[in-house]
């Protein structure tokens, strides 16, 4: 069935899970949505999964449109959410619905995300009224990196609950669809999700949310340099990957690659005259 915001308030009502997975690019984005898998967001955790950055906040507008484009040429039924980066929507609302824009009828995307309570409630209200989605993203959120000190669980503590709690409950009244809940203690992302009418999508929050998200580098053990605490490995496919690609460099290099099968052939007589 073909995903949308719609459906997406349809499971919180009837209390399904949401499943919602990272992807960058077109042959990927096509195994998750055959799958089927709810959503794909193109993240901005591209910058270090796929461009090799140490945090999110080199990530440009260009590479977002870029990588959510070739997604969305991937996918039938997920719902395909574009990320906006970082200084993409915090400069003003007018930049914020032309970046929201971009990621819509460039990237194909079918809503967006961004970061932050409180603080971009205007920014998500106006980008709502241009007729875009957006699912919000509070507790850590990784373009704020440098003014939390590092990736560090929020909410664990009165005043950063509270703050979390009035941070979900605003970005609902501004309009989003949804919310992602990422480090957040598992009994304080229950709470919210009970609180409020839009699923919450969980990363870091614990099962009491609505649906959950993972990096798919992460889950299937493709990215190495860092792995969180929340990750489950579902399977090592980078395993499977060294192993083929050292299979393929001993073929070649002892000659039994490429065999007969692999290789065209010609009429020995058209050789002869050459």
């Amino acid at each position: 069935m073909k995903n949308s915001v719609a459906t997406f308030k349809e499971a919180k009502k009837n209390g399904e899970k949401l499943t919602m997975l990272t992807a960058y690019d077109y042959s990927t984005a096509k195994i998750m949505d055959e799958c089927g898998v709810n959503s794909i967001l193109v993240g901005d955790s591209l910058g270090m999964v796929m461009l090799g950055y140490e945090d999110t906040l080199s990530v440009t507008m260009d590479d977002m449109v870029h990588h959510t484009a070739a997604v969305s040429r991937g996918v039938k039924n997920a719902l395909v959410v574009g990320d906006m980066p970082f200084l993409s929507y915090n400069t003003g609302i007018r930049d914020a619905v032309i970046n929201a824009g971009r990621l819509m009828t460039e990237g194909r995307a079918h809503c967006v995300k961004l970061e932050g309570g409180k603080e971009v409630a205007d920014v998500i209200k106006a980008i709502v009224e241009a007729k875009i989605p957006v699912c919000a993203h509070i507790g850590l959120t990784p373009q704020a990196i440098n003014a939390l000190g590092g990736f560090k669980v929020q909410g664990k503590n009165a005043d950063s609950a509270k703050k979390i709690i009035e941070d979900a409950i605003a970005v609902q009244e501004a309009g989003a669809f949804a919310v992602v809940l990422e480090c957040v203690p598992d009994a304080l992302a229950e709470k919210i999700s009970n609180m409020l009418d839009i699923p919450t999508i969980g990363i870091g929050a614990g099962v009491g949310c609505d649906g959950q998200v993972l990096v798919y580098q992460d889950m299937l053990g493709l990215y190495s340099d860092f792995t969180p605490k929340f990750v489950k490995k579902f399977s090592n496919v980078g395993d499977v990957m060294r192993e083929g690609i050292n299979s393929y460099i001993k073929e070649v290099k002892d000659g039994s690659f490429p065999e007969e099968k692999h290789s065209f052939k010609m009429d020995k007589s058209i050789l002869e005259q050459l």
